[in-house]
């Protein structure tokens, strides 16, 4: 990945590999000297290690955000800069962009986390009655001990409530599976699946775009990645073809075992239509795919006639034929309108599972002992809202909707701006927290980068940051048809700075074109 984005003799790579450097293997850096003060050898080196592990990349924290965080550290000693502050664009974490805590989540939790406030009355009667429930749920009745390796009984039993009322359809407690955050409920679904070499490997299908996760885990655990692209010129929808020309071109080389669809899109903002997701339901169960829905943007709708359609509501209502397919969805505390990223807390429903397979998922987890705790309270605040009538309903109701209603106004301001800049353009954000405009590069710039051993859009993004202080992922972090660039900006920043945001990089834009005008 450092090669990818800062090849050549850009300086931030010149520090890291004098870090490197200096860092050696003598005595004060864990290297013991073996006999006549000879330097032993590591056991442990960049080529000992896991192959596997070396193949895993993972843009959004890149080389890239690395670099901006030295950069902000270099503004708060005074070095000069052509910008006054970094924007962090390059992650969907709300909070850190300025979004305030929904009041209601943020007092069940504090109750949780202090017990002794539970007869305050200065905090509202039902976050009260809701902390109560929650901690006699919890071992001890404490939030520090050791929950049920699949998650605190009481909790799953709300979110099993919570995924009825949205979609119609029973949800069994036992199906569900607390988590540290999504990414890590998607990355045991995927390791409960791969297996065999050559021809039997397990092939995992990827949206392109896609939210690197997939990809890491896809070769942290040794599977083959097979991509299926979303189209850019239809707002990137999904195309039935397209799922079928990959599938069938992956079989001569592996054996695909899974599908995953990330609806809302991430990167790309797009939210499937009601017949789209019947479709994949129908392909899935055409080709004999277990199919993965990463589902945790589905409070991120913005656009108008767009509208959020569960898979497994979809899956249901198809009937009987289509009704006992395979599915895990997955939810998480990070985004929607609480964007609690900090608290890991996440879910996964499984559908449909073998029963013996659903053993070897629970003694899977509880290796891991338990997710935060803390994180699956925040889970049960976002499933077991407040209700009407209850004292803190109007001011949740008034909170949840201004942040939504904000984040619709961004994702408008952002694509629209892009589109009115020359050698950009962007689709239509219809959903998530993400825009990912196309730029049109001139060949000058190609060729520079290039010569830099640098990805052209990551070059274009390096400048971005290195001259205009905004940081953002290139597109090849994501995956991309071959010939075109992007990069992912989240639609995060608050009103005031994304005005900022949208000035400097509209400025530098204008400038780095004519730069490399051909």
């Amino acid at each position: 990945m450092l090669s990818r984005f800062m090849s050549g003799p850009h300086p931030a790579k010149r520090r890291l590999v004098a870090m490197s450097s200096h860092l050696g293997n003598g005595p004060q850096n864990g290297g013991p000297t073996g006999p006549a003060g000879q330097t032993r050898a590591k056991v442990l080196t960049i080529d000992s290690m896991n192959p596997l592990v070396k193949k895993v990349e993972y843009a959004v924290r890149g080389p890239i955000v690395a670099r901006a965080t030295e950069l902000e550290k270099e503004l708060e000693k005074g070095v000069p800069k052509p910008f006054k502050q970094v924007i962090k664009a390059n992650i969907g974490d709300a909070h850190a962009m300025g979004q305030k805590p929904i009041t209601f989540l943020r007092q069940v939790i504090s109750l949780c986390v202090n017990p002794d406030l539970l007869n305050d009355e200065s905090f509202p009667a039902d976050a009260r009655e809701r902390a109560r429930r929650i901690l006699q749920g919890c071992k001890g009745g404490s939030l520090g001990s050791y929950s049920d390796s699949v998650g605190v009984e009481v909790i799953r039993k709300d979110i099993a409530a919570y995924i009825e009322r949205r979609d119609g359809f029973p949800s069994d407690p036992d199906n569900i599976f607390l988590s540290t955050g999504a990414s890590d409920a998607i990355k045991n679904m995927v390791k409960l699946m791969v297996r065999g070499s050559g021809r039997d490997q397990t092939g995992v299908m990827i949206p392109i775009p896609q939210y690197p996760l997939y990809s890491a885990v896809t070769a942290e655990l040794n599977a083959v990645q097979v991509n299926y692209y979303l189209d850019e010129d239809n707002n990137w929808a999904l195309d039935i073809a397209e799922l079928e020309r990959s599938v069938k071109e992956a079989r001569q080389h592996c054996t695909p075992r899974v599908l995953c669809v990330i609806n809302p899109g991430n990167p790309t903002g797009q939210v499937l239509s009601k017949e789209n997701v019947r479709e994949i339901i129908k392909f899935a169960a055409r080709e004999h795919l277990f199919l993965m829905a990463d589902e945790v943007y589905q409070d991120n709708i913005y656009a108008e006639g767009c509208a959020f359609h569960s898979f497994k509501k979809t899956m249901m209502e198809l009937g009987p034929e289509y009704s006992t397919l395979e599915l895990a969805s997955f939810h998480s505390t990070s985004k929607g309108y609480m964007g609690e990223c900090g608290f890991r807390g996440g879910y996964m429903e499984v559908i449909n599972m073998d029963p013996q397979v659903k053993l070897q998922l629970k003694k899977l987890v509880s290796t891991k002992l338990c997710p935060p705790v803390s994180g699956q309270a925040t889970m049960d605040c976002v499933v077991n809202p407040p209700q009407p009538g209850e004292p803190s309903y109007e001011s949740f109701i008034k909170e949840k909707t201004a942040v939504l209603k904000s984040l619709a106004e961004r994702a408008k301001l952002v694509a629209e701006t892009f589109n009115s800049i020359e050698g950009v353009t962007c689709n239509t954000v219809q959903g998530a927290m993400y825009a990912f405009p196309r730029i049109a590069l001139p060949q000058r710039a190609v060729e520079k980068a290039k010569s830099l051993g640098q990805a052209p859009d990551g070059f274009y993004a390096l400048q971005l940051l290195e001259q205009a202080g905004i940081c953002v992922v290139p597109g090849s972090g994501f995956g991309q048809r071959d010939g075109t660039y992007h990069f992912r900006t989240t639609i995060l920043p608050q009103p005031d700075k994304l005005k900022i945001f949208m000035d400097a990089f509209t400025a530098f834009h204008n400038k780095f074109m004519k730069e490399y005008a051909d």
